[in-house]
């Protein structure tokens, strides 16, 4: 039994990293701390992806309408906006040159960007502080997993990214297989 836990530790792994398929991702980083997003599937975002490829931005963003953070682009990007009603953790683009982060709602005509790694409007708000911040954004070059081959021996078992099998209860935020699904624990 040893041996084929380990063969399918094994072949989770090597099933589950593929290194030319992420998500597109990027990192936004506020006084030293960094948070990833995941980017929407749109021009705007692919517009966003080719001119961070030429190295991260920095730009100021400011508290607006007790709601979100925004700042100007140094480049516009195409637009489709659409009304929207915003949630925290959204990230959208507004006028086709300012990003906005939002730790609240709201219901506008934005471009979807992305979405934060956590929508809690209070982790969101501490992250991205009060008053004027220099906001810097880059892409995130790490890679991840995009599909999980799972047998019978793996329903309702809980994974670690690195394959090990997580016992313990409750599990502590983070990200976890579980039935061939990417699920973050928060």
């Amino acid at each position: 039994m040893m041996i084929n836990k380990a063969i399918f530790t094994l072949t989770l792994i090597m099933t589950c990293i593929n290194m030319g398929k992420s998500e597109n991702r990027i990192n936004i980083t506020v006084d030293g701390h960094s948070m990833s997003a995941i980017l929407a599937d749109n021009v705007a975002t692919n517009a966003l992806v080719e001119n961070l490829a030429n190295g991260p931005i920095t730009i100021t963003m400011n508290n607006y309408g007790g709601f979100e953070k925004v700042g100007a682009l140094p480049w516009s990007l195409p637009s489709a906006d659409t009304q929207i009603t915003t949630k925290p953790g959204d990230i959208m683009l507004y006028n086709s040159n300012n990003i906005v982060i939002f730790y609240g709602q709201n219901s506008w005509a934005y471009t979807p960007l992305g979405v934060l790694e956590t929508t809690d409007s209070s982790e969101i708000s501490s992250f991205v502080g009060s008053g004027n911040k220099e906001v810097t954004i880059s892409l995130d070059t790490s890679t991840g997993i995009v599909g999980v081959n799972v047998d019978a021996y793996t329903k309702d078992r809980v994974y670690s990214l690195n394959g090990t099998e997580v016992t313990n209860r409750p599990l502590f935020p983070g990200l976890y297989i579980i039935n061939n699904k990417k699920v973050i624990v928060k």
